[in-house]
Formats: structure tokens, sequence, C-alpha cells
């Protein structure tokens, strides 16, 4: 066996590397099981020091296999623009973009804007994955995410999107049978909507002590859109981004001028992927299209 590492070798290593299993990989590359293991046993000889780790729950890397994969990429980025170049990079954008973002800003701002992006290059695939979590982009979760804080590990490159506002919302019904609120105080007597604690996926998400100190949530839920539809019921006052509450004239503010808080929103790709055409356009359209909606976030 050859122990010079070539391109398929380096494929299989980040394959397994994004999947976290052997049979995941070969699946994602179109080859057998027994290859892909092939290729990283390559790769061991010609590095002469192990790169992978395996065990019954998965494969994971070695630091050596880790260094290794970060060369794998640098590869792969440069197949990829030479790739474009030869097409003819912007005018042949196509392929598919995958954007991690918040349920919120995702299915009530980004996904109510894409068409303009859509029109402009017709061979695009957008996926939008509107989720309350954080996405992995070395594993390639998502090729590109809207985060509420910028990433502390990992060759990730970032943009700052935009500033939003939050502020307390209940609905006419609640307001109308509920004790009257004139002041912080009186916030003490009210339900409360939040979200469930152990499922927060960033402290930027813990708010409600700030919001009304003490407050007690009855209705929890991971997902803003559920609070959001939990408050417009009845079920009780929600901390909710100004741009999504002010969406439904069934909610009304509440001390809005004492209850404002202020949050961020960033957007994040692997340095790897940001030169590639295809995410490029992406990147440069979320950023526009946020600042040109800046106003929007912090009414």
């Amino acid at each position: 066996m050859s122990t010079t590492p070539n391109w398929e070798h380096l494929r299989a290593l980040l394959a397994v590397a994004r999947v976290g299993t052997l049979s995941g990989a070969a699946a994602a590359l179109g080859v057998k099981h027994s290859t892909i293991g092939r290729h990283l046993t390559a790769l061991e000889e010609a590095a002469r020091t192990k790169i992978v780790e395996r065990s019954p729950s998965g494969v994971t890397l070695t630091a050596a296999g880790e260094r290794l994969m970060e060369a794998a990429e640098i590869v792969e980025n440069q197949i990829l623009l030479a790739q474009e170049e030869i097409g003819g990079r912007d005018l042949s954008a196509g392929g598919t973009v995958r954007i991690g973002a918040p349920d919120g800003v995702g299915a009530f701002f980004l996904a109510r804007h894409l068409r303009p992006l859509l029109d402009s290059y017709p061979n695009l695939t957008v996926q939008l994955v509107a989720m309350p979590r954080l996405f992995n982009l070395t594993k390639h979760e998502a090729d590109l995410a809207i985060v509420l804080a910028i990433p502390t590990q990992g060759r990730l490159a970032t943009r700052k999107l935009t500033d939003y506002s939050l502020g307390l919302y209940g609905s006419a019904d609640y307001l109308a049978d509920a004790p009257a609120i004139r002041d912080a105080n009186d916030l003490k007597r009210h339900r409360f909507i939040d979200y469930i604690d152990d499922l927060i996926f960033t402290a930027e998400l813990d708010y409600l002590d700030e919001a009304a100190r003490g407050a007690r949530a009855t209705f929890q839920s991971s997902s803003i859109i559920a609070q959001m539809n939990a408050a417009r019921s009845g079920a009780g006052l929600a901390v909710l981004p100004h741009f999504l509450g002010a969406q439904f004239p069934d909610l009304t503010p509440v001390l809005p001028d004492t209850v404002r808080l202020t949050r961020s929103w960033w957007l994040v790709v692997h340095e790897s992927q940001r030169d590639i055409a295809r995410v490029r356009i992406v990147m440069d359209f979320i950023s526009r299209l946020f600042h040109a909606h800046r106003g929007h976030f912090n009414a």
C-alpha cells in the first residue's frame, strides 16, 4: 500500500471528522466502509503517527489528526476555488449553502427576504436551519451561522450584523384580567414565559431576571416562537425581540420605557469556506440585508 497521501485519503479524513463515524463518512462519499478505513490507514502510515481514535461510539481525531484536518481543509478550499475560477466565479455560483440561525430571526425575518438572492442566482440552493441551537461549522453542520455571541474556539471569521432590542410583551386579554402594571415592582404579581433553564444554548438568552428580577416562569420552551404564541394566548408575559413582538397587534408592550434589553447578532463562517463564491455571495447578501433593516431591529 502506498504511504503517500492523496486527495481521496484527505477527503476520507474530512468526512470522518465531520460525521464522526466510518459508516457515515462512507455514505457521505459514496464508497465502502472498508475504503474509508484503508484511506485512514494510509494517512497514518504517511504521517507515522495515529490520527484517529476508534471506539464503539465513533471516531475522533487525535491532535495529529486535527492538524492534518486543518491542512486538508486548505486543500479542499483551493480545489473549490479553482473549480469556480474555471467555471466563471460569481456568474456560475451554484450549489448549496446552509445557514444556521435562531428560530425567531430565521423564520420571521431571514426567510421572508431571501427571494432577491434566489432570483439573482437561480443555480443556488439555500437551506435555512432555523433552530435554537449552536452550529458546529468545523463539522459542516452549516456553512454560515447567525449567532448571539462571538465564538472563542475554531478557525472562524465573524461579521457583526446588528444590535437588536427586546422588551416585555403580553396579550390584551391577559393584561385586562391580570393586576395592573404601573412599575417594575408590579411585575412580581405576574406569570412569565421563558426558556427552559437547562436547554438555554447561549448565555445571551438567559435574560428573564434582567427584565423582571425574581420573576418565575410558569411556561417554558426552548423556542422563542412557542414563547411568543404562548404570550399571544394569554399564558403570561414574555421577553421578546421587538421586531417579533411588534408584528402582532394582539401583543402589547409592557413598561417599554423601563424594560429594554439589547443583544447582538453576528454572522460566522469557517475560514476555509469564506472565499468560496456561493458562500461569500450569501454572506454579503445577509450582511446588506441586516444593515438595511437595522432600524427595524432597534425600534
